[in-house]
């Protein structure tokens, strides 16, 4: 069901390791030559063509591109109580840690008289992305606003694909969840082309905006909605090109395996080429782990999907020799989740320096993570946690640098700016300074 990769006893070095170690291939450049001609069509074309795209690639033609406000109160009125307490619970959870996150304002006086402000000030309109494919996620609304609301974001939209079996509209319980958090701008539109929309706005038929441009575009999606990401970067905004999902496990002979199998069955029911790895000092658990995954695959339900992700050249046992070793391949995987359930956890999980979000002890499972820790679930994938973070409200804010010199700050440091200015032979620049202060023309 799964492949062994035996490590012990070689030099575990960053280079070799990122070609070694099993991993997902998103071919998201091979899904531009798709993406292109639907960010084009979008972009001539606006509601028509959303509309076309929409039966094109969800089976169904809305009616309604935006979702009608009586459709958002009404999937939350007719939400199941228990779905509702949940999402209720995971809100208030994320809002008390991203309520943390907050930039507040530091003025520095460099020299008497001359100051350097950094102001933090958030994106003013950004699209969501909520995926609607394989699964629905409702949690995906709640980790993309709450951190864009605590930043102060004024203007926030949210996407999602259209269901043919809700009559063209997103799936309820994502609708449900704008309603909750008081998002009133939703669409019914899906893929590439709502990234499209998003970055270049969209009129209806009768020339009327349907939606105006947004300065950024968040939320994790399949390789086409990355690959729209990557095509537009630059027109908007992005927070990351995400990959397809992945688990590590950091494990020694003390690990229960029917929680370490338990966690990957849980990723890997996501889809086909989810990744789902052990990383472990123990021949002996990681054996125990392998008899578990033969008896817990067949029992879930997505069984067919999950058998396949495992199976897949993305996901594996590995053997290493020591802590030290297990340490290496974090760093060298750099997971979008990493759990860690060794015998001193708290200890080693300190010392991990790439990872998307670290899962401490057998009672911190990733599940918790993806909808009621109070952490944020949209990650870095594909190694790409050794130098970026997870969504947060840092995502949504901008350093912006205010500069005050009185003149008598200005006299003082006027010398150096020039002399740099000549250096670089950029006279003009050392002329700017002269002008005010007396030293030329």
């Amino acid at each position: 069901m799964i492949r062994r990769l035996d490590l012990r006893g070689r030099a575990l070095h960053a280079r070799e390791l990122r070609g070694t170690l099993p991993r997902a291939e998103a071919d998201v450049e091979k899904a531009l030559a798709v993406v292109r001609p639907v960010v084009e069509q979008v972009r001539t074309g606006g509601a028509g063509a959303l509309r076309d795209l929409a039966e094109r690639f969800d089976g169904v033609r809305p009616e309604h591109l935006r979702v009608p406000a009586e459709a958002l109160a009404r999937a939350l009125l007719q939400l199941d109580p228990a779905v509702r307490a949940a999402l209720e619970e995971s809100v208030r959870r994320a809002r008390r840690v991203h309520a943390d996150q907050r930039r507040r304002p530091t003025t520095t006086q460099v020299v008497p008289g001359g100051t350097v402000t950094e102001r933090w000030v958030p994106v003013a309109r950004v699209g969501l992305y909520a995926p609607g494919g394989v699964a629905v996620y409702p949690s995906s609304v709640v980790m993309n606003v709450v951190p864009a609301q605590e930043a102060g974001v004024a203007e926030l939209v949210v996407v999602s694909p259209p269901q043919r079996e809700h009559g063209g509209l997103p799936h309820p319980t994502v609708l449900a969840a704008c309603a909750m958090l008081g998002v009133e701008e939703v669409y019914a539109v899906g893929g590439a082309q709502a990234v499209a929309m998003l970055a270049l706005g969209a009129s209806e038929e009768d020339g009327s905006v349907l939606c105006a441009p947004v300065d950024m575009v968040t939320g994790p999606g399949n390789r086409y909605v990355a690959a729209a990401k990557r095509l537009l970067r630059g027109v908007v905004g992005i927070d990351a090109e995400a990959g397809p999902t992945e688990v590590m496990v950091l494990a020694d002979d003390g690990a229960d395996a029917v929680l370490v199998a338990a966690d990957m069955v849980s990723q890997a029911e996501h889809d086909d080429v989810a990744a789902a790895v052990l990383v472990t000092t123990s021949p002996a658990l990681a054996d125990r782990v392998e008899v578990e995954l033969e008896r817990q695959v067949p029992a879930t339900k997505h069984a067919e999907r999950v058998r396949t992700a495992l199976a897949g050249p993305q996901s594996a046992l590995v053997l290493v020799d020591d802590e030290e070793g297990l340490l290496a391949v974090a760093d060298g995987y750099g997971a979008e989740h990493l759990e860690v359930q060794t015998v001193d956890a708290a200890g080693l999980a300190a010392r991990v320096r790439s990872a998307g979000a670290v899962f401490v002890g057998p009672s911190s499972p990733v599940s918790l993570g993806d909808y009621c820790a109070g952490s944020n679930h949209v990650l870095p994938t594909g190694g790409t946690s050794r130098f970026s973070g997870g969504l947060s409200v840092q995502t949504f804010l901008r350093g912006v640098h205010v500069v005050e010199y009185s003149a008598a700050a200005l006299a003082e440091v006027a010398p150096h700016v020039v002399a740099l200015a000549e250096a670089e032979d950029l006279p003009a620049h050392g002329q700017a300074i002269t002008a005010r202060t007396g030293g030329g023309a």
